[in-house]
């Protein structure tokens, strides 16, 4: 049997005890991968290829299993500086394409629903889903975003949420969103009777910070979706909650994404604070990742943060977490003086135990996106990783900073900046 193996990745599975393994590997033959996949099974509760490609000469494939082994690491290509930092690592995208692994690694919802999902036994809803999530599955870096037609009962629900929602932003949303929202409306149809496309406002963002969205299936894994972060790519889904509970969603869905995800990431400082915490997220432990999903789960998703009043004092607390912005029982509730507010520090946020399907008992209130920014990168520091990593903008890859060339070039970049900087305040200076 001649079989490549080109990566392996694992991870706890969700039934307890258990793990899962994502195999990467290329064979000279079909034949070869039926017969690799019959050997897995022997060894495995259950195997499953999610992707196939036939059409070169040398066929690859991806499969999928869930075994009781213990768990491997996977390598990454050497630096070229003598010795492989990244060995001993999981494994961690270096380039966007490589995003595209994620399209079929959803680890529920999606086309699933849950007993108790409100159109889990609803036959044309779960179709609607079906036929959306298969879509976004063959969505792959480069192509445009899918165009979805939404019917008259899924605007309707959109609308019922958008009408509640804006109504509250006024009082309850951050400054930075408040900003935002009316130039979505100008620019990508934000408004009761519409339900955006992701091209529309992935091409807004991308304008505005270099962020993008990219359509999922359904709840990736927090590894996964931490690590799109460092690429500024936010993994987002298009179909919508069932029309019988419009205020109610157990799941993220469009409504969740772009009212309360999309319109921040078009600001520069939250921007740059999610880019950090995808960026600490490549090649992290399990632990790590735990912590660092911890600290998304209570900043981007369920954050608040102080801002100056009106009358010039900085006591105004405001919602920014997207959890918060597009749940409008929650976004009233988190200002209320029900829930307990603590200052947000990275280190004690991380191990901070949450609820998924109640209201939060504690939210925990930043100053400022830049200083929620350099504190998790001060966090980040400390976490176990054996080497620092870059993003890229020009060729949109992570740069593994393991070698004196790569430290080198990257200073050389840092002077350049500074010298610019420079000049500029020269300038303005001269000019005053």
């Amino acid at each position: 049997m001649s079989i490549s193996l080109t990566r392996i990745e694992s991870r706890p599975a969700l039934t307890p005890g258990y793990y899962q393994f994502f195999i990467d590997f290329e064979t000279s033959s079909s034949e070869h991968l039926e017969q690799a996949v019959a050997e897995l099974r022997e060894i495995a509760k259950e195997v499953s290829v999610v992707s196939f490609s036939g059409h070169s000469d040398t066929p690859s494939a991806s499969a999928a299993t869930a075994a009781t082994a213990a768990k491997p690491v996977a390598a990454n290509a050497s630096s070229g500086s003598g010795r492989d930092v990244t060995s001993n690592v999981p494994w961690f995208p270096r380039k966007k394409t490589d995003l595209d692994t994620f399209a079929d690694k959803v680890l529920e919802m999606g086309e699933e629903l849950s007993s108790d999902h409100p159109g889990a036994h609803d036959p044309a809803y779960r179709a609607r889903r079906a036929e959306i999530t298969r879509i976004a599955k063959t969505h792959r870096h480069g192509m445009p975003l899918p165009h979805i037609e939404y019917s008259e009962q899924e605007t309707a629900t959109w609308g019922a949420v958008f009408d509640r929602l804006t109504k509250l932003y006024p009082t309850h949303a951050c400054r930075e969103h408040q900003y935002v929202f009316p130039l979505l409306e100008q620019n990508c149809g934000f408004r009761k009777d519409n339900i955006p496309q992701l091209e529309d406002v992935s091409n807004f963002l991308k304008d505005c910070t270099g962020f993008t969205l990219r359509p999922v299936m359904g709840l990736l894994s927090s590894r996964d979706f931490l690590n799109g972060l460092a690429f500024r790519v936010f993994h987002s889904t298009q179909y919508i909650r069932h029309h019988s509970k419009p205020l109610y969603t157990p799941e993220p869905d469009v409504c969740h994404e772009l009212l309360g995800h999309a319109p921040l990431f078009a600001d520069p400082d939250f921007a740059a604070f999610s880019q950090e915490i995808g960026l600490a997220s490549l090649g992290a432990s399990d632990d790590d990742i735990e912590k660092l999903a911890t600290i998304f789960w209570f900043t981007v998703e369920f954050g608040l943060c102080r801002q100056i009043g009106l009358d010039g004092n900085n006591d105004e607390v405001r919602a920014f977490g997207a959890g918060l912005l597009s749940s409008f029982g929650e976004l009233e509730y988190c200002l209320s003086d029900k829930p307990e507010k603590r200052p947000f520090d990275p280190a004690r946020t991380a191990i901070q135990k949450y609820p998924i399907t109640d209201y939060q008992p504690v939210y925990f209130v930043a100053d400022s996106f830049k200083d929620a920014k350099d504190k998790v990168r001060e966090f980040a520091a400390s976490l176990k990783r054996p080497f620092d990593v870059r993003y890229n903008p020009y060729t949109e890859t992570i740069e593994v900073l393991d070698s004196q060339d790569k430290l080198v070039r990257y200073a050389h970049l840092i002077k350049q900046d500074v010298s610019t900087l420079t000049t500029a305040l020269e300038r303005l200076s001269s000019s005053a």
